[in-house]
């Protein structure tokens, strides 16, 4: 396991811990090298073994999590997926959650010794489920945010896809703009930041986003629609078959529908439901709610 000594990225941290009355946790980027020798990298808060791990969605990275891992303030690790963050972008451009989560798999053998409170948001709670169903060893309890196996709408790809349209700007301040008028982030100041960690300047001085997703956004999508309803609904099957504890976040203003949670409840009838006044991105919108849900799994006790 390398552990990057540049921890610029975390110049945030101190004002944000400072403004939610939080302790400034320790915070560094560490990574491992897959088998055919791609980085998976990921962010670690906190001393001690990880509790938490935290799983981001399409077009997104580790540091949607700040926020939610401050408030939690205990030892987590927030993941950046394969073409995401600083983790390698795949050659044969497959993001499906059936392959994310075999990179998920191998990380937290590596770095989480206790089964994890797995969350994951949108893709990430894709690529959650699988890994709590194939690997239910490393998985305490699963937390799903703003995602079921059967999304049963086209609305959010296609918000995504007119979004990801453009994917490369003069300057960061129309990043922002347009991320802005598509009602991505928070505050104008949130948006900023999320255009800072998920943006890079190229050489010709333009600012493209940093992750493959933006770049491959049809065929990344027409993966994850493909892989949701295949015959058999193998994703609801994995869910229902679970051991581990589930609870389903829903954003108000979020991409599920009313028939999306009801299939989630036919599918689990045990399974908590939670609706919290936020958009799709929970953890930006909404991040002291999903904090609280995050800390009520952690002292239940381990399974």
């Amino acid at each position: 396991m390398a552990v990057v000594e540049d921890i610029s990225e975390f110049g945030y941290l101190p004002q944000q811990a400072q403004a939610l009355g939080t302790d400034l946790p320790r915070a560094e980027r560490i990574a491992i090298t897959l088998p055919d020798s791609r980085a998976l990298s990921a962010l670690r808060f906190g001393d001690g073994d990880p509790e938490v791990t935290l799983l981001h969605g399409a077009g997104l990275n580790a540091h949607t999590w700040d926020v939610v891992a401050l408030l939690l303030g205990r030892p987590a690790i927030a993941i950046d997926l394969a073409g995401h963050g600083d983790s390698s972008w795949r050659d044969d451009l497959d993001y499906s959650p059936a392959v994310l989560a075999a990179d998920v798999a191998r990380a937290l053998a590596t770095w989480a010794p206790r089964p994890q409170i797995l969350v994951g948001h949108s893709l990430g709670g894709l690529t959650a489920q699988i890994v709590a169903s194939e690997h239910p060893e490393l998985v305490r309890e699963l937390i799903l945010v703003d995602i079921v196996p059967g999304l049963d709408t086209d609305a959010a790809p296609s918000v995504l896809r007119e979004f990801y349209a453009v994917t490369d700007f003069a300057s960061p301040d129309e990043a922002v703009d347009r991320a802005q008028a598509f009602g991505f982030g928070g505050s104008r100041a949130d948006t900023e930041r999320g255009v800072f960690f998920n943006t890079r300047v190229r050489d010709d001085g333009r600012v493209e986003w940093k992750h493959h997703f933006a770049h491959i956004i049809a065929s990344a999508f027409d993966s994850l629609k493909t892989e949701r309803t295949a015959p058999g609904a193998a994703p609801w099957a994995q869910l229902s078959a679970m051991d581990a504890p589930v609870t389903l976040v829903r954003g108000e203003r979020g991409f599920l529908q009313d028939a999306d949670v009801a299939a989630f409840t036919e599918h689990l009838p045990t399974a908590a439901v939670i609706t919290v006044d936020a958009g799709h991105n929970v953890q930006e919108t909404a991040p002291d709610s999903l904090a609280a849900i995050v800390t009520g799994a952690l002292t239940r006790g381990t399974r």
